[in-house]
């Protein structure tokens, strides 16, 4: 495997891309807010320009050249984020929104008048407690492994296939990690806020960019954590199942983080994955040979 690339601002610079984009990222959310910006297209906004950010730095600082992704793998990247990371959580907000209105089945149990910033920790505890086992049950029980495995399959990781998910498990995450809280009563100011996480540190997470977290890594699930949850061995990707946050793997003892070697081989053995967008939808239901 080739080295990791060299942050030509020294080696501090690694340690502090990562909360440095973060900090930056919830100072735009709180202009924003302030402005008057609509809430519905903060976190797209913040989650663009950290795209871009991201994609630049992939490019000059990358952890292993060989994960740089091809043309191909760009434009099944595409098709990915607009359809199943923009248009469907997009239309299951709405759907979910107009039903709960009509039928007046938000409970408003939620404490609004706690600070923006608690209200947005509580939300990543508590989404990241079911997303947790709907991650570690994808990994053992095969009708929602075959979807997952869509995710797995790229032998390489980058921000741009962060979002490598078939549409049903898109749509099953959705009943994990946003409609308990919708059903709560959260705000749309918290939902951005809790998106802005989100998107930032899953684009941080899948980056071929050779950033280090230092004790972050007991906190939050970067990429150091995550690149072994993608390896090609099962016994080692079978950890760090948190989609946000690192919590749940380390009191249900998963966190997984090797500190004398690097992870090897990415992706999955299964040859039925290695396809396009269209053929990737179908994947799952394939039968088995």
């Amino acid at each position: 495997f080739s080295q990791p690339g060299t942050f030509s601002g020294g080696k501090n610079m690694k340690y502090i891309l990562y909360p440095l984009t973060m900090v930056c990222a919830y100072g735009a959310l709180f202009v924003l807010q302030k402005v008057g910006w609509p809430e519905r297209y903060i976190s797209y906004t913040i989650g663009i320009a950290v795209a871009l950010f991201v994609t630049l730095m992939e490019w000059r600082w990358p952890y292993r050249k060989e994960w740089q992704p091809t043309s191909k793998d760009i434009i099944n990247d595409i098709l990915f984020m607009i359809f199943v990371q923009i248009v469907l959580p997009v239309f299951l907000t709405f759907s979910v929104h107009q039903f709960l209105t009509r039928y007046q089945l938000s409970f408003e149990l939620w404490p609004r008048h706690w600070p923006l910033l608690v209200q947005t920790a509580l939300m990543l505890v508590g989404a990241e407690f079911f997303r947790y086992f709907l991650h570690r049950l994808a990994h053992s029980w095969i009708p929602l492994w075959r979807l997952h495995a869509v995710h797995h399959a790229p032998d390489k990781v980058y921000w741009m296939n962060t979002g490598r998910f078939h549409p049903l498990e898109k749509s099953i995450q959705f009943c994990f990690d946003a409609l308990p809280f919708l059903i709560l009563g959260v705000s749309q100011e918290v939902l951005a806020s809790y998106f802005v996480f989100y998107s930032v540190n899953g684009f941080f997470q899948h980056c071929n960019i050779d950033v280090r977290l230092g004790i972050l890594n007991y906190f939050v699930s970067g990429p150091e954590l995550h690149r072994w949850h993608h390896s090609k061995r099962m016994k080692e990707a079978n950890n760090n199942f948190g989609n946000n946050l690192i919590l749940w793997d380390i009191i249900f003892g998963t966190r997984f983080l090797p500190k004398e070697r690097s992870v090897e081989r990415l992706g999955i053995s299964d040859k039925g994955y290695d396809r396009n967008f269209l053929e990737l939808m179908k994947a799952p239901f394939a039968k088995v040979e």
